[in-house]
């Protein structure tokens, strides 16, 4: 099933109300193919792209100016740590206190919703000292969030084999009951990573759910028994940030990379840092990948907590990365944090066309890679409303290079 699934009674993607029944046309907006267009939205869908100029959208309906924006399919979130977000500079041990743990969620979610993310997924850990009360407190954030965007949870257990394992999958079991829609863990933390993977996968066949799992993927070996198992289980199995695997010889990561294709697999690399410490802080070797066929998406990973205390959960400067230190089109790049996202997470494409889903965001600027590299001001439309701005202005004393008719990421006046 996708992340998407519906949850009553909150998350029904086909119900109507405030977030997607009024129109809006969004006015003036550049395309990445170089056109100027209005779009107008309803129902939570585009219905409409003509020429600027060319739309209406009735006396009901509310106009946004884009003019000097470039319209683009929203982000998604596929990697995510609620439950430990912004938890760095908290003296002492991190809290799970449920409402801590709901306030922390609620709050990196908007963070990222500002960022452009509609929807995320977000890995919680059950067992230890919080067993399942940091998962009800992520879905109490969920249920609050309905509307602005879409949060999902991946139930990550310490340990499933072995007699310690027991009590694990049975906490594993009840967080599926609870509204987890995804199953995962980091297998390289049990004792026996390859019976971890055999019960994570066997819970997810019984229930349809989607599988997401934590590994470094150093072992090639067990990298391949992985994505042997993982060959053909529906709706999919995501892995990630394999860091590891850029650090095995160039022989040996292309033909775990072709195993994964022929499997599947996606891959979810952090290129803004991982979420395993300051040891692994590796990206996975995404343009081997891609050239393989895997799919490859791109999280955020930890958001400003003990494994990375200055994260930023912002998925364009992902793309950046992605663009800037390894060598992917800007294109490419945004691709893993928007189209390849979303697919990794079950949920449909998004187009600037009529028919596909009104998820959009808007950024200063008219070309992709200047968006990339600078973008400072963005609008971002969830379900055909928007439902976070972000207005920068920068300003410079008088001189004469201030004269000189350049680019600015001001407030467009009307003509």
């Amino acid at each position: 099933m996708p992340d998407s699934c519906p949850q009553p009674p909150h998350s029904s993607s086909s119900s109507s109300g405030p977030a997607d029944s009024a129109p809006l046309l969004l006015c003036g907006a550049r395309l990445t193919d170089g056109r100027t267009v209005d779009v107008r939205l309803g129902g939570g869908r585009i219905e409409a792209v003509g020429t600027a100029g060319s739309l209406a959208v009735g006396a009901v309906g509310a106009r946004v100016d884009l003019r000097g924006h470039l319209l683009l399919p929203a982000p998604a979130e596929p990697h995510a740590h609620g439950d430990t977000a912004l938890s760095a500079d908290r003296d002492g041990p991190m809290s799970y206190d449920a409402e801590e743990v709901q306030r922390r969620t609620t709050e990196a979610a908007l963070l990222q919703l500002g960022h452009g993310a509609t929807v995320l997924r977000s890995h919680v850990h059950i067992g230890d000292v919080q067993g399942l009360d940091a998962l009800a407190a992520v879905l109490r954030a969920r249920h609050s969030l309905h509307g602005l965007a879409e949060l999902t949870a991946v139930a990550m257990p310490r340990v499933l084999t072995g007699a310690a394992g027991a009590d694990g999958l049975a906490m594993l079991r009840d967080a599926v009951k609870m509204g987890a829609t995804v199953v995962g863990g980091c297998p390289d933390a049990d004792p026996d990573p390859i019976g971890y993977v055999e019960a994570v996968l066997q819970l997810a066949s019984e229930h349809g759910c989607p599988v997401d799992l934590h590994t470094d993927a150093d072992d090639p070996a067990r990298l391949g028994r992985v994505a042997a198992m993982a060959g053909g289980l529906r709706p999919g199995v995501a892995l990630g940030p394999c860091g590891g695997l850029g650090r095995l010889p160039a022989d040996t990561a292309a033909r775990a990379a072709d195993q994964l294709a022929a499997a599947g697999v996606t891959v979810v690399c952090l290129p803004q840092g991982g979420c395993g410490g300051a040891e692994r802080r590796d990206t996975a070797p995404v343009r081997l990948l891609r050239s393989a066929g895997v799919r490859v998406a791109a999280g955020s990973g930890a958001l400003r907590d003990v494994s990375n205390p200055v994260g930023r959960g912002d998925p364009l400067e992902a793309a950046y990365l992605l663009a800037s230190r390894y060598g992917l089109r800007p294109e490419d790049a945004y691709d893993t944090v928007s189209t390849s996202a979303r697919a990794a997470l079950g949920l449909p494409e998004v187009r600037v066309e009529a028919g596909f889903p009104a998820e959009l965001l808007a950024v200063r600027g008219d070309r992709l890679a200047g968006a990339l590299s600078l973008a400072y001001s963005r609008i971002v439309v969830h379900r055909g409303r928007v439902v976070a701005r972000t207005s920068a202005v920068r300003e410079y004393c008088s001189s004469a290079a201030v004269a000189l008719d350049l680019p600015r990421q001001g407030r467009v006046q009307p003509p």
